[in-house]
């Protein structure tokens, strides 16, 4: 390996970390801000009724879930429906790292069963807009990966 090829790779490792916990701080935020859909079904009914108001969507999987075919489907459908109306879309790995940033359990007291986590969406109100420099940062590497001709980029996220 030569040594671009070493600092090369230390700095998208970098990127990749930093634009990860963007991801994080974007959640949170949109989270404080109620501008966060959760759930497949719940997010494709949204963009169905509003897709101008998303600005990105995250499709969450873990090992497990790869060989669960509906939700390839559902994610292929959701991809389709995203780049057809110009909403960035991150593909991340770390569904337990989202579990704990939205405060979900592994269901409630009352029996209830968790919320759907394997796909989320922020979405930016026109009234009182989403300000967030993380907003941006995401927004910024999704641009990036389509000009290098990569539509749905991928990321991991961490347990923390």
């Amino acid at each position: 390996m030569t040594l671009e090829e070493v600092v090369g790779t230390n700095s998208t490792e970098q990127k990749m970390e930093t634009v990860s916990q963007a991801v994080e701080e974007l959640l949170v935020a949109a989270q404080r801000q109620d501008c966060l859909t959760v759930g497949v079904y719940e997010s494709a009914k949204l963009m169905n009724v509003d897709p101008d108001s998303v600005v990105l969507c995250l499709l969450a999987t873990d090992e497990e879930d790869e060989d669960d075919i509906a939700l390839q489907i559902h994610f292929t459908l959701l991809q389709a429906f995203c780049c057809d109306n110009d909403i960035n879309i991150v593909r991340v790995s770390g569904v337990r790292r989202l579990s704990q940033l939205l405060g979900e359990d592994t269901g409630d007291s009352n029996g209830n069963e968790p919320r759907d986590l394997h796909c989320i969406l922020v979405t930016n109100p026109p009234v009182q807009p989403l300000q967030c420099q993380a907003l941006q940062h995401v927004s910024s590497f999704c641009e990036q990966s389509r000009c290098s001709n990569q539509w749905v980029p991928c990321l991991e996220l961490r347990d923390g």
